[in-house]
């Protein structure tokens, strides 16, 4: 059973359609990453699958059923904007935000003591929010989103002004979640971040589904006509070849629409090139961002 359900779910603000005939599942187990450009709808299905915002029309339903006050206990929100109270100890930060998922303060505490412990927080947690570095600030409210155990994780721009270290660690701590069974929704404008990350994905542009599905399935998917050779010398003129670049060790040619790979390796085979690698060419996430992206609004 999928850990989050939305069917064709709509959301208009006045004149304004946020979210349109919005579908998709996110199970247990996985990282899903809810991609789009600014203003494309991703904000507003985050609300709603939290329950903060309803929608105009379709069903959400969390943990098979719909959101009530005890599956809001069963899920974990890390905001863009973090909301962590800056006069407070850590300690008492993190103690509080426990109770208010509705944690045991014995509970909390061997919980808090865990955490500060795997995260390296443990000398700060006597310190203010605001004595904290920004990376720091990151890392206790990370803390806070977990604490009491969720089932649903959903992260929003995670990783939006951490260090390289800091950024490390959190990805690690994702994997651990994801490998216990848990769903996570990673919401972000950073594709290398969901290559990295992400099982499946699901795009939005004007508050429409764009993409959905398995990340690996997507990118065979917009294969390019694009070839990396590494020859033994330059091919000269290739028929077929409308463009092609050197690199350190080898060439990279784009083929036009009536010539495909098996063409081209045949010929340089024909014309006594020693081909070392043969590769057709993967977009990058963001190259099929742009492409999809700039083909609905055009």
């Amino acid at each position: 059973m999928p850990l989050v359900e939305i069917d064709k779910v709509a959301k208009s603000f006045q004149d304004k359609v946020a979210v349109q005939d919005l579908s998709f599942a996110v199970a247990g187990g996985e990282i899903f990453g809810l991609i789009g450009p600014n203003g494309a709808g991703k904000s507003t299905a985050i609300k709603m699958m939290m329950d903060i915002i309803r929608p105009d029309s379709g069903q959400i339903r969390v943990l098979g059923e719909r959101m009530n006050e005890a599956t809001k206990n069963k899920l974990g929100y890390m905001p863009e904007e973090r909301g962590l109270y800056r006069k407070m100890k850590v300690i008492d930060t993190i103690l509080y935000l426990a109770s208010l998922k509705g944690m045991e303060k014995r509970q909390a505490s061997e919980k808090a003591a865990y955490w500060l412990n795997k995260t390296g927080m443990q000398s700060s947690q006597n310190k203010k929010i605001d004595e904290l570095s920004k990376g720091m600030g990151q890392i206790i409210q990370f803390i806070v989103t977990i604490i009491h155990d969720p089932q649903i994780v959903i992260l929003d721009e995670p990783f939006s002004g951490l260090d390289p270290v800091n950024t490390e660690l959190l990805r690690t701590w994702f994997f651990e979640l994801r490998d216990q069974g848990k769903a996570l929704i990673l919401s972000t404008h950073r594709m290398n971040e969901v290559e990295e990350l992400c099982d499946r994905i699901l795009m939005i542009n004007n508050g429409r589904a764009v993409l959905y599905g398995g990340l690996k399935e997507i990118k065979s998917k917009f294969k390019s006509n694009t070839l990396r050779l590494d020859l033994d010398r330059d091919p000269g003129d290739l028929p077929g070849v409308i463009f092609k670049r050197a690199y350190q060790g080898g060439y990279e040619v784009t083929l036009d629409q009536n010539s495909g790979p098996q063409k081209i390796l045949a010929e340089l085979v024909n014309s006594g090139v020693t081909v070392s690698r043969f590769e057709i060419a993967t977009p990058s996430l963001n190259e099929i961002f742009l492409r999809v992206v700039g083909k609905k609004n055009e």
